[in-house]
Formats: C-alpha cells, sequence, structure tokens
C-alpha cells in the first residue's frame, strides 16, 4: 500500500497539483500517483504499467520546450474524474518562441488507494496538432475547409 498517495484525502487535487507541476524531477513521483499497472490511452498511445506511461511523459519533455499542463475544470463523482486541460508547450525547431495550446479532457478512475488506474486522454489530434504543422497542417486545414462546403 502506497502511504503516499494517501496523504491527502483528495487524490483528485493532488493529481491535479502533480499535473500543473509536472517536471522530468517529478517523474520519479509517477507511483504515487498512479498504480502498478495502470493503463494510458490518448490518440497515439495506449499503454499499461507504470514504465511504460512514464517513457510517455518523460517524451513529452525530450519532444517539446516547456511542456505544462493547466487544468480548467474538474469534476468527480466515486471513484472517478473527468478533467478538462490546456497542454502549452513549444516545438523545438518550429516556431520557437511561440506557445502552443493544446485543448483536451483526461478520464480516470482511481482505485481504493487513490491511484489512477485508468487515464485516458481525449483530444481532437487533428485540429489541435496536425493543422499547426508545416506541411500537415495546409493540408489538413484544406480538407476541413473541403468538408464544410
Amino acid at each position: 500500500m502506497n502511504t503516499a498517495a494517501q496523504a491527502t484525502p483528495d487524490p483528485v487535487a493532488n493529481l491535479v497539483a502533480y499535473f500543473e507541476g509536472l517536471s522530468p524531477d517529478s517523474m520519479a513521483r509517477l507511483g504515487q500517483h498512479y498504480a502498478t499497472q495502470a493503463r494510458f490511452k490518448d490518440p497515439f498511445n495506449d499503454v499499461s504499467g507504470l514504465p511504460e506511461i512514464a517513457r510517455i511523459f518523460e517524451h513529452m519533455f525530450v519532444a517539446l520546450i516547456g511542456p505544462r499542463f493547466v487544468v480548467t475544470q474538474q469534476i468527480s463523482q466515486g471513484e472517478q474524474c473527468f478533467l478538462t486541460w490546456e497542454f502549452r508547450f513549444q516545438f523545438r525547431g518550429y516556431h520557437v518562441g511561440q506557445e502552443q495550446v493544446i485543448l483536451g479532457a483526461s478520464h480516470l478512475v482511481f482505485d481504493a488507494q487513490g491511484l489512477v488506474t485508468l487515464h485516458r486522454d481525449y483530444w481532437d489530434a487533428a485540429e489541435e496538432l496536425y493543422e499547426k504543422l508545416p506541411l500537415v497542417g495546409s493540408l489538413m486545414r484544406w480538407l476541413k475547409r473541403r468538408a464544410n462546403t
């Protein structure tokens, strides 16, 4: 049993604070918030287990400049929670100095110890990411215009 996760009576508040302060140094504390065999799914990944989840977050710090989450709303009921968030970052080598924002939401399920067993992110990769990239963005915007005519 993980006593660090139980130190805060509200696991949602504990997790929100962790995500809003997420850094390469804080990755060592991932196990204080996630169960050993937790599942993480987003538009690009579907993994289980702390090492795989950590790998995804660690890659974020390598691939992007200054990635950070800002949680904008939360709804909790029983062992489940839904968060809306802004993911703020800069691309490496493309529009350096220009902050990018992806809007998304997470569905979280907690176990009896307050650890996350399921973390499912929802966000529109086409609108929120692909449209911001060179070449691919032009194509995505053109396809969007064509679909709306």
